[in-house]
C-alpha cells in the first residue's frame, strides 16, 4: 500500500527561510578564501609579467589598467580586508570570546562595515 504525501513539508525552503546574518558571514567567508586564492595567482601572474620583457606584460598592464580590471582589484582588496576582518573575529571566538547572539551579529556587522571602510580608504590613499 503506497504511502500518502505528507501536508507538511520536510524541511524549509530556501525562498521562505532566511538565513541569519551570522550564517552569511561565514558563507562570505569561505567564499572570499576561494575568492583570495585565486586573485592571488593573477596577481602572481601580473608580476611575472612585469618582471619579463616588455611585450609579455602588454596584455596584462592593460587589463590591470581597465575600467574592469580596478573593479576586479577593487574586489580584491575587499575580499582581503574581509577575510582579515573575519579572521580577528575568530581570533577572539578561539579565545572564547562573543558567542552571544547579540554579541556575534554586532561582530559580523563591524566586520562587513570595516572591510568596507579599510577598501574606500586603500583606494583613496592609492589614487592621490
Amino acid at each position: 500500500m503506497a504511502q500518502s504525501p505528507s501536508p507538511r513539508p520536510l524541511s524549509p525552503h530556501l525562498s521562505i527561510y532566511k538565513l541569519p546574518l551570522t550564517a552569511l558571514v561565514s558563507i562570505t567567508h569561505r567564499a572570499t578564501g576561494v575568492i583570495n586564492s585565486t586573485a592571488l595567482i593573477l596577481i602572481v601572474w601580473t608580476l611575472a609579467g612585469a618582471a619579463g620583457p616588455a611585450d609579455s606584460f602588454g596584455f596584462v598592464g592593460a587589463l590591470v589598467q581597465s575600467w574592469f580590471g580596478k573593479l576586479m582589484m577593487f574586489g580584491f582588496t575587499l575580499s582581503l580586508y574581509y577575510h582579515f576582518c573575519n579572521g580577528i573575529r575568530h581570533l577572539f571566538w578561539d579565545a572564547g570570546h562573543g558567542f552571544e547572539l547579540e554579541a556575534a551579529n554586532r561582530s559580523a556587522r563591524l566586520t562587513i562595515i570595516a572591510a568596507i571602510v579599510l577598501s574606500v580608504i586603500t583606494w583613496l590613499v592609492a589614487l592621490l
